[in-house]
């Protein structure tokens, strides 16, 4: 049987809340001040301790900061009527397991005492901590980020400028970095610009730079991203947001290996490797018109696609774990350990801001969860309830097919519509179930559906083989 105690010098809560708690299966104590909890401990320790902040004589943050050094691992969750910043800051700024605004919540309570008790199990503990990599670093098991490795592998040292492709949070930077970092120009400069994020009217000026009196305002000389990456790299970000005039200045840029400044006369040669990236689908942009055609090619004659991570669904473990134990380091605190059915659901979740989107979960259960283990209530709520495997959105076809096999689909017969759909599924399966080797399970969290409706379309997949 668990032992609580409470420190409060409210008579009537000590009782009220102690019959509640006793109610529940655990054996309580009560205590008036922190002198009489003092004296106590000198004789036992109780499981979990909770106390209030305004206590007569030493107060609740001294017991707190007493505790801190004498009983480290005892959990304490701090109660107060006069929950305001300060109070908070210095809970748990002084090791506050929780910290609980009064009247008390019972079930609220429980909760917390169900966290606490866990948290002092030992199977609650995490491991010793072993070296990681640092947070920005790229990282993954999955057969997709391995030949995206073996890719950066063979360009890194080169010098062709190279288009990355891959959906918002993917770590497009982080693979343009990573080509720089092992590349023949790494002592140089990384100089990154985001095409998006200027305006149009400051974009040519910011990449290429003015001469004084150039335009209104330009009341000196100015070195533009181009010259300020010389010997390094230039990492041209959101490519596909570039206004087309400019577009076409960059194509004879890159053709030409120089450029002028805005008002300049003589040229200056393009001494950098450039990196390009876009979250956008190029291919479409140009049929839309919204991308030149010419600059679509040259860009893409070295291109990199970066996976979402829901098509590397077997790396979520490794990299949960990876940003958990960031964000302890960031936070100054324990790195949080997942339960099994919290890694389930994130397995099964579509994340839509992927590897990004991972990241900041970590921080916000790291910073939201009291104790060590966190579980599927710790999760936000719309992740909580029914999974959201999702579709994945057209751009994981490569923009290389979608037209071939849009021009196929336009020249067969209707009645073929359904076979074709049948056979992109049964593709789809058979792949799935290959590289989960053979596991169903985890093959239906590689293509985002249920068990049963995996099970479903086996049997009847090609008159009902399910080997």
């Amino acid at each position: 049987m668990s032992e609580i105690w409470i420190v409060d010098d409210e008579t009537n809560l000590r009782w009220v809340l102690g019959r509640a708690l006793e109610a529940e299966g655990y054996r309580v104590e009560g205590f008036a001040t922190a002198e009489d909890a003092l004296v106590r401990l000198a004789e036992r320790t109780p499981d979990v301790l909770i106390s209030d902040i305004r206590l007569p004589g030493r107060d609740g943050l001294a017991l707190l900061e007493e505790l801190r050094h004498g009983r480290p691992d005892l959990p304490v969750i701090v109660v107060t009527a006069h929950t305001d910043l300060p109070n908070a800051l210095a809970a748990y700024g002084g090791g506050a397991f929780e910290y609980l605004p009064k009247p008390i919540d019972l079930d609220e309570l429980a909760a917390v005492l169900d966290r606490a008790l866990r948290a002092r199990e030992p199977t609650a503990l995490p491991a010793p901590p072993v070296p990681r990599p640092p947070a920005e670093t790229l990282l993954g098991e999955d057969p997709a980020m391995q030949r995206l490795f073996r890719i950066l592998g063979r360009l890194a040292r080169g010098e062709s400028d190279v288009l990355i492709l891959g959906e918002t949070g993917t770590g497009k930077e982080l693979v343009a970095r990573t080509l720089h970092a092992h590349g023949a120009r790494a002592a140089g400069p990384f100089v990154a610009v985001n095409a998006a994020a200027i305006p149009e009217d400051l974009l040519e000026s910011e990449l290429f730079g003015h001469e004084r009196g150039a335009f209104t305002g330009a009341v000196g000389q100015h070195a533009g991203r181009f010259e300020q990456a010389r010997g390094g790299t230039l990492f041209l970000d959101e490519i596909g947001d570039m206004p087309l005039a400019l577009q076409a200045r960059l194509l004879r840029v890159l053709a030409e290996r120089e450029f002028y400044r805005l008002g300049g006369r003589r040229p200056i040669a393009v001494e950098a490797r450039v990196l390009a990236a876009t979250h956008r689908d190029l291919a479409v942009l140009v049929r839309e018109g919204r991308f030149r055609e010419d600059l679509y090619h040259r860009l893409n004659a070295v291109g990199i696609r970066v996976p979402a991570l829901r098509e590397r669904r077997g790396d979520i473990p490794l990299l949960l774990r990876h940003y958990l134990e960031d964000a302890a380091r960031r936070f100054g605190t324990v790195p949080k350990v997942p339960t099994e059915g919290l890694l389930s659901r994130l397995a099964a979740w579509p994340w839509p801001g992927n590897v990004r989107e991972l990241q900041n979960l970590c921080r916000r259960l790291t910073l939201e969860v009291p104790g060590v283990e966190i579980t599927l209530a710790d999760l936000p709520e719309e992740m909580r309830g029914p999974t959201r495997v999702g579709t994945p959105p057209a751009a994981c076809v490569p923009a290389s097919w979608e037209e071939p096999l849009r021009a196929w689909l336009r020249s067969c017969p209707e009645e073929a519509f359904a076979a074709t759909l049948h056979g992109l599924d049964d593709l789809a399966l058979e792949e799935a179930l290959g590289r989960s080797g053979g596991r169903r399970e985890a093959a239906a969290r590689l293509l985002g559906i249920g068990r049963n409706t995996l099970y479903r379309r086996l049997r009847g997949r090609r008159g009902g083989k399910t080997s």
